[in-house]
Order: structure tokens, then sequence, then C-alpha cells
């Protein structure tokens, strides 16, 4: 049986930040033995392509955009 996952305030805030500046993207959290070890943040940035230079808005393709992840323990 599963061990009952241990979350507190600190991992609270943890969550919290990664997801703040966060337009599109996704926070994967891996879990083991019932406490988070690891999070993944993945985060897509959209841009417009156009004369003046790249300039960014939301409902720009989703074909075009720059990927980055970051990791936190």
């Amino acid at each position: 049986m599963a061990k009952p996952l241990k979350v507190d305030e600190m991992w609270l805030e943890r969550i919290a930040s990664l997801l703040n500046d966060m337009e599109f993207g996704s926070l994967q959290i891996v879990v083991h033995e019932g406490q988070i070890v690891q999070m993944e943040r993945t985060e897509r940035k959209r841009f417009e392509n156009t004369t003046s230079g790249a300039v960014k808005t939301p409902g720009a393709s989703r074909a075009s955009g720059q990927q980055r992840r970051t990791s936190s323990r």
C-alpha cells in the first residue's frame, strides 16, 4: 500500500513559486515513498514573427516557441 504524501508549507511555497510566473507550461512533481523528491517545470514562451523583431503575444501559434526546463530538489 502507498505511503501517504507528506506536503508541508515549504513544499507548498516551492510549488507556488514555480507556478507563479508560468503563462504556458506544466509542472511535474515526482514522489518517492510518500515524499516529493523532484519537480520539473516545462515552460513554453510564444513569440509572433514580425519584421521589427520578436514580440511576445498570448495568441501566437503553438508550433512556434521556445522551451525551457528547470528542476528543483
